[in-house]
């Protein structure tokens, strides 16, 4: 039938104008996203602009400890103790990495359990994440595993494509809640994670010195997720997680700022 060929025809024009539109959509979207990627996240309105001299102190918990001899740092006593060891490691595993030994090791555990503990009971939701996440999980929490130098470790792509290593539980536990929906009376979430982090740490500027800035460590993480529906709630849940933080480190008997 005429009308039917007339159908078939106009078909196959709308595919190639399509055809054509979505290249250019592709493209265009490909350049905005990673426009989109230079955008800084939000910082607290409270936080001063500057460097490290422009911060105030803002409180001082305790009082910082007066010993009548030169005190040793955290190195020199657990190697002393043999519960570190940070030394003869670049034939094992390369520079910035270290072992725990009997009371250091149990010191850890005993240190990720009291804080889990004291997360449960203020209602968090335990949780084991992944280690190994896509760049978009990534992306999402203001982290680019393609930049240079990379601020993770990237694996093979050959064999893995598109996985890195997670420099902090916050990217795993982001990926569970990413484009997922939460009940707006179930808000908000709190979850509390202990695992594994892994950092490329390519700032040379400054040596480190001791266990800081080291490319493995484990970490228990406080998490939020929060309604928007006043714009108050994002900062009432960080001044809460922040209270505990303190109950923690004072539990500890530690002094701190």
């Amino acid at each position: 039938l005429p009308e039917l060929a007339a159908l078939r025809e106009r078909g196959r024009s709308l595919r190639e104008q399509l055809r054509v539109l979505e290249a250019e959509e592709s493209d265009l979207e490909q350049r905005f996203y990673l426009g989109a990627l230079q955008l800084p996240n939000k910082t607290h309105p409270a936080v001063p602009v500057g460097d490290q001299s422009q911060a105030r102190l803002l409180e001082v918990v305790g009082e910082k400890p007066v010993f009548d001899f030169k005190p040793k740092g955290h190195l020199e006593l657990g190697e002393g103790l043999d519960i570190i060891r940070q030394k003869r490691l670049s034939h094992v595993s390369g520079h910035r990495s270290y072992y725990l030994c009997g009371d250091g090791t149990l010191l850890q555990h005993a240190l990720v359990t009291f804080t889990l503990r004291k997360l449960l009971s203020k209602g968090f939701l335990p949780m084991t994440v992944p280690d190994l996440l896509r760049g978009a999980v990534f992306e999402g929490c203001g982290v680019q595993p393609g930049a240079t130098p990379s601020p993770v470790y990237v694996i093979d792509p050959a064999r893995f494509e598109d996985l890195c290593l997670a420099g902090t539980s916050e990217v795993g536990i982001a990926g569970y809640f990413m484009d997922h929906a939460v009940k707006l009376q179930d808000l908000p979430v709190r979850v509390a994670c202990s695992s594994t982090c892994y950092r490329a740490e390519t700032d040379t500027g400054r040596e480190p010195w001791g266990l800081y800035r080291v490319h493995q460590f484990t970490k228990v993480e406080m998490f939020g997720v929060t309604a928007a529906e006043r714009g108050t709630e994002s900062e009432e849940l960080l001044d809460e997680f922040l209270g505990i933080q303190k109950e923690i480190f004072s539990e500890l008997g530690l002094h701190y700022r």
